[in-house]
């Protein structure tokens, strides 16, 4: 049976798009972002296909291409748009699979839904990015009783970039969630760097 994740962040700027490019040439998986806001000629699909190295990956196509840098339920009403659960639907594919959220878990998508509805939505288990700055360990813990709130499978925690043992170990030992791994900050963001990246990844 093939593997599905939901990656989701702790926040904005955490380290989500390189960790699923990471995640995603480790697993030899496809890709899928559901929805891009903003920065259509430099989206987010565009950078983890650049990032890939292996032949097997397919970059499936956004549900929600929206032209504006904001939070999705405004970057659709300026497109003069909806944004409807409805329409999201698994890709069909033979691979493993990594979705990959916009934000983190409350942003909104029209006025009702969160990228929390979303993962609800496709049923799928939860990466939880985090990254080590001041208030993490409020904003990781936060989005972990949301998750567990909402009865979704979590399959661990993988932290991106400057490594802060106190504030890992305690988020750890506090969740009892696996520890996954840690991307160190990446001096070049290549495919280089994202293969030898993989080598920190621990899904098992």
């Amino acid at each position: 049976m093939n593997d599905k994740y939901f990656v989701t962040g702790i926040g904005t700027g955490v380290g989500k798009t390189v960790a699923s490019a990471v995640l995603t040439e480790k697993l030899n998986a496809d890709y899928w972002k559901p929805i891009q806001s903003g920065d259509l000629d430099q989206s987010d699909s565009l950078t983890v296909e650049s990032l890939i190295s292996n032949s097997k990956t397919v970059i499936h196509p956004e549900t929600y291409r929206l032209t504006q840098p904001l939070s999705p339920h405004l970057s659709a009403k300026l497109d003069g748009i909806e944004i409807s659960l409805e329409q999201f639907t698994l890709p069909q594919t033979e691979h493993n699979l990594i979705v990959e959220g916009a934000g983190g878990l409350m942003v909104p998508l029209n006025n009702k839904d969160l990228i929390l509805d979303l993962i609800t939505h496709l049923g799928l288990e939860t990466i939880v990015v985090s990254s080590n700055y001041l208030g993490s360990i409020n904003h990781t813990l936060l989005t972990i009783a949301v998750l567990k709130q909402h009865n979704i499978k979590i399959k661990g925690i993988l932290f991106c970039g400057e490594e802060n043992i106190e504030s890992q170990d305690y988020i750890l030992n506090y969740t009892k969630l696996s520890f996954l791994g840690r991307i160190p900050q990446l001096k070049n963001l290549d495919k280089n760097s994202i293969k030898e990246a993989t080598q920190h990844i621990n899904l098992a």
